[in-house]
This record gives C-alpha cells, structure tokens and sequence, in this order.
C-alpha cells in the first residue's frame, strides 16, 4: 500500500512525500460532492447549443429561461459563453454582483425570479477580452456548479458558446445525465451545415436532444405585412427531418427581440402577447412536455 492510498483523510494529509497528491485528490473529491448536491436540487438542465455565432443563440436561451419562468417553474440560467457573456446584460442584471454567503456564491436574481450566474459579473471591464484556454474554463464550470447556491430549481437553462469545442464538452461532462439540449440554427445552408454537426455532436455525448429552433425565420413587412425571406426559410424544418430531430419551432426576425436584448426587459416579459412571445411560449411548453413524458426525467 503506497502513502497516498494509507492517507485516510484530509486531517492525515500533514508531511508525507505523498501530501500534495493527496491533498489535490481530496480537493478534487470534496468539489465533486459539492457539485453532486447542488446539482441534486436541480430537476432538469437544459444545454442550448449552435452550430456556428451569430445565429441568435443567447436570445433563444433568455426568451426560453423566462417563458419556463411564466409557466411557473422556478429557473436559473448559467451562462457559459467565457468570451462573449451576454446573459446579464440581456436580462438587465449587469450592474449586479453576486454575493458570497456561507452557502457559496450567490447567484444573481432577475425581477421575475431568475437565478443567473455568469463570467460577466466576475470581470471589472466589459471591454478586457477573457483569453483563457480549455482548462480555465473547465475549472470555472466547475466552481459554477459546486460553489454556487442554486437552491431548488425545475429548469437550470445553460447558454454554450458557438461550436462543438471545449465548453460543451466540459458541460456535458460536469452536469451529468440526463442533459438535455436545444439547438438553434438560422434557415440558410452555412448554418444548417453546422447545426446538423451540433446534433451528431449531441448524440455523440449521449445528450438527449429535445429539438431543433429556426431563429430568424422570416420577417414580416412593415408596410404591407407579407413575409420577407431574408435567410431562407424552412430550413430548421428539413435539418430536423433529415436528421430524425424534433422541430421545435421557427421564430421570425423581430426588432422587438432586438430591443428587448438591448434593454435588458426580454419580450417574452415586455410584451407575452406579441407573436414572437407566443412561439417562445409554446416552444417552451413543447419542451416541458418532452421532458416530463420522457422515462428519464423520473
């Protein structure tokens, strides 16, 4: 039996050539019991991922956290964007500092109730770039997960960056199973390419993938109400057929959506009765349903 394997505890960690190993594994220990109890008080997580930036992704993930919200299910939101966290902002919680209690880092909450942790509450300079590798960023998901209060949540919406790299990866290692994942696209083809990798990604990582949302999907006149194709349309629709994932919905370009994002009042909160609001509406009571008649979410 080797000195490390001898040490029983973290009391018996006091000078053997072991000590440093030994500690290091205690500690990894200790973050991995944390993290296992505050992701119990968690019902569902819900990964949503793009294919490639720009396709509307954060707004997807804000409009959908405060639809489960409206529905009456208590939600967080961990914004796991590193480089680029928007979530604050858009949810109008940006001049707000999570606090540390006895419990951990204290998420912050938006006037409707929504627990929000996220890289941009954490920097001093929104203009100061975040340049870290692979493993920083595993570390912090990990820190957001053990050390952070959460409390008892029905819905923790997890906003991923762009891509298929590091960061979802690392989020589907540290949240467990079931995950769950929505995957935004626009409706022209360099999106859908991408998009369609995000699905096999998924599959890849055992996620369970609730569907496809066409972001941007259309955009009705001003002037005479007709629709204007300006991405292409339907495009969410076949990727989901072809790739035998369910359609979840297509939500048209909205400068309200925009405004909403700006001002930090989402419209699914500014205006629940606007068309785009009601498809985020009925997006989000899709979902539920999925995930509550699913064996997994016993």
């Amino acid at each position: 039996m080797t000195e490390e394997t001898q040490c029983g505890s973290e009391q018996n960690c006091g000078g053997c050539s072991s000590s440093a190993t030994c500690s290091a594994e205690t500690q990894r220990k200790h973050t991995e019991d944390r993290s296992s109890q505050k992701l119990a008080k968690i019902k569902y997580r819900i990964a949503v991922m793009s294919g490639k930036g720009g396709v509307g992704k954060s707004t997807v993930a804000v409009n959908l956290a405060t639809s489960l919200a409206e529905l009456g299910y208590k939600v967080g939101i961990f914004d796991g964007d590193v480089h680029g966290p928007n979530v604050p902002k858009m949810l109008g919680v940006d001049h707000i500092a999570p606090v540390i209690s006895s419990d951990g880092l204290t998420p912050v909450n938006t006037p409707d109730g929504i627990k929000v942790i996220s890289m941009g509450f954490l920097v001093q300079d929104n203009d100061t770039p975040i340049a870290w590798r692979g493993p920083m960023k595993h570390t912090l998901f990990q820190q957001f997960i053990a050390d952070v209060d959460w409390g008892e949540l029905d819905y923790l919406v997890i906003d991923l960056p762009p891509g298929t790299g590091d960061e979802p990866m690392s989020i589907a290692q540290l949240m467990g199973k079931p995950l769950w994942t929505v995957i935004v696209t626009t409706p022209q083809d360099v999106a859908l390419l991408d998009s369609r990798k995000s699905v096999v990604f998924a599959r890849t990582l055992e996620m369970n993938i609730l569907g496809i949302v066409e972001n941007m999907s259309g955009m009705s006149c001003p002037h005479c109400g007709g629709t204007i194709d300006l991405f292409k349309t339907g495009g969410g629709l076949r990727a989901s057929i072809e790739l035998e994932a369910p359609f979840l919905g297509a939500i048209p370009i909205d400068p309200q959506i925009v405004h909403g994002g700006d001002s930090g009042t989402p419209l699914t909160i500014a205006d629940p009765n606007s068309n785009s609001s009601r498809i985020f509406a009925e997006i989000a009571k899709k979902i539920t349903d999925m995930i509550t008649s699913s064996k997994e979410a016993a």
